[in-house]
């Protein structure tokens, strides 16, 4: 008999195979909350001429919607591949309590879905990346923080 865990993940790589079929990448994710299903999220990335259209942040941002919340505290995200950095991120940043996957990122190398660059990049020093970053106008950019600290209305995140 199959758990809810291999239910759910059964069902996000059901979807990761369908969306292949459809012209999409190799991804799926299905978000649960108290064992019902929030959202659901697939690779749209050439669909929607999008690089941020990953499955995780697609299901993230369809959970958010449906939940009326930025935090996802609570919920189980089932990906039929391990998190890239980006959606790591994001899974983070929504809070989500559990992630199970299914693929792992050295499958997703096998198949040239390869995030190892951006791991190496993100240890070396900024002016020593391929895209190195420069800071300008630094106090003047300051200036948002402050006005964020001064409100008192806030609502934090």
């Amino acid at each position: 008999m199959e758990n809810q865990n291999e239910k759910f993940m059964r069902m996000a790589i059901d979807l990761a195979v369908e969306n292949v079929e459809k012209g999409g990448g190799p991804f799926g994710v299905v978000i649960v909350k108290d064992g019902e299903i929030v959202a659901t999220g697939v690779n749209r990335v050439t669909a929607n001429n999008d690089p941020t259209a990953h499955a995780e942040v697609n299901a993230i941002r369809e959970a958010c919607s449906r939940l009326h919340t930025f935090n996802l505290e609570g919920t189980t995200i089932y990906t039929s591949c391990e998190p890239c950095p980006m959606c790591l991120g994001a899974i983070y940043w929504a809070r989500i309590s559990h992630v199970f996957c299914g693929c792992n990122k050295n499958d997703a190398e096998d198949i040239n879905f390869s995030d190892a660059f951006i791991y190496r990049e993100l240890e070396k020093p900024n002016d020593e990346r391929e895209l190195p970053q420069q800071f300008i106008m630094h106090d003047e950019a300051l200036r948002a923080f402050r006005a964020w600290t001064a409100k008192a209305d806030k609502i934090e995140y």
